[in-house]
């Protein structure tokens, strides 16, 4: 080389490498701060919802469970509620008749969920459950606005159990349907909408019909259910587009056949986990449209407002917590991991006894039932059937 070619050589060298080292420099300290910002991300952290409209429930909750003739061994598990952000529960008192048994408690580390489970030994006819305790319940509004959401590019590994969707048999059909669903905006909540007004579109509720499991499969396929698949489903489409989903099942804190009812919680930053009831909105927004009392343009504010109300994110103080999360291990384990615990579990010989479904009209037998009594220290507002209680209501 001639001495003006290396030292022009001898340059390009050092800047390409100090280049790379700036650019390598430039992309740890991008990866360190995606690193720091989700590294405050958890999926235990409480609710961050403002708090309204406390309401002191006095809770009489029994089950009757049947074993079959001869069981020699017959096992229960209640789920307990705990308290967060929206619920205190206070002291329980936990009891079984005619067979006095000390339950054993434990929490199952997937999810945090709190069970007591009975063993009865031979037991001799149908045995009583009784749970009675006291829980303060909030009104929960997260007034989420879109713009605020963050949807990191990787999730932290504790959020693993809910990005993993179930698989779903009509893969090409159900990724279709999720085509559709990408937003032509630039939230990271619009997909989320985007499945939940089309699932509130394409399912109808039945619960002679209804998988009682969260089955997304259920409610794809048969375009009907109850609750849990509509939640079910949403739940899957939401961890397909990214979104850290659960369903959560609690009960209803009002006179009902079947007290159990669930909701969806997705996990958006900086908000945290957030409450949906797709469910129970599509009915309200049924019910407006059916008001004979109401003017076209009275329904349409009013169908607005439940929409708003529910993207935003809203949980009654009408209901109560008590488990998290599908597909996990009982503590003591069971015979096989559950799908989801509505009100109760129950094996006799090791065998899972029939889910009831207390507000299946054609149902006729039972291996359980609930008895419950609630009462409420003031008037108990139904906000999926009250419309005073959305903003838009022209009688407010």
């Amino acid at each position: 080389m001639t001495p003006r070619f290396d030292v022009l050589y001898t340059s390009l060298i050092t800047g390409l490498i100090g280049f790379s080292a700036i650019t390598a420099w430039a992309d740890d300290t991008v990866s360190q701060s995606a690193a720091a910002s989700t590294a405050s991300l958890s999926p235990t952290t409480d609710y961050t919802a403002r708090r309204s409209d406390a309401i002191t429930h006095e809770i009489d909750f029994r089950v009757v469970v049947t074993p079959p003739y001869h069981c020699q061994s017959l096992k229960v598990w209640l789920p307990l509620p705990t308290s967060d952000a929206g619920q205190e529960i206070g002291p329980s008192e936990l009891s079984s008749f005619p067979v006095n048994v000390e339950p054993q408690v434990g929490v199952e580390p997937v999810y945090g969920n709190k069970f007591a489970c009975f063993e009865f030994d031979h037991p001799q006819g149908a045995q009583i459950i009784t749970h009675r305790f006291t829980a303060k319940v909030w009104n929960l509004d997260w007034d989420l606005t879109p713009s605020r959401v963050t949807k990191p590019t990787v999730w932290p590994e504790s959020f693993h159990p809910y990005l993993q969707p179930q698989a779903i048999r009509q893969e090409t059909e159900f990724a279709a349907v999720l085509h559709q669903l990408t937003p032509q905006r630039n939230d990271p909540t619009g997909d989320l909408n985007s499945a939940m007004d089309w699932v509130n579109q394409h399912l109808a509720y039945d619960h002679v019909h209804a998988s009682l499991q969260a089955d997304a499969n259920h409610a794809f396929e048969q375009r009907r259910g109850h609750c849990s698949d509509y939640h079910g489903l949403c739940a899957t489409m939401g961890r397909r587009l990214g979104h850290p989903t659960r369903v959560t099942y609690g009960l209803s804190l009002f006179p009902k056949n079947s007290p159990s009812h669930c909701k969806l919680e997705a996990y958006l930053p900086p908000y945290g986990w957030v409450s949906y009831d797709l469910s129970e909105t599509q009915k309200l927004i049924a019910r407006i449209g059916q008001d004979e009392n109401l003017g076209p343009v009275q329904r349409q504010q009013l169908v607005h407002a439940a929409q708003d109300r529910l993207h935003q994110g809203f949980r009654e103080n009408s209901w109560l917590l008590l488990t998290r999360g599908t597909n996990y291990d009982l503590v003591p384990p069971a015979s096989r991991p559950v799908q989801v615990v509505r009100t109760i579990f129950a094996e006799a010989d090791g065998i899972p006894l029939p889910e009831p479904d207390p507000a299946n009209g054609k149902q006729r037998e039972f291996s359980w039932m609930t008895a419950h009594r609630f009462e409420s220290d003031t008037e108990l507002p139904r906000p999926f059937q009250d419309y005073r209680t959305l903003s838009a209501d022209p009688r407010n």
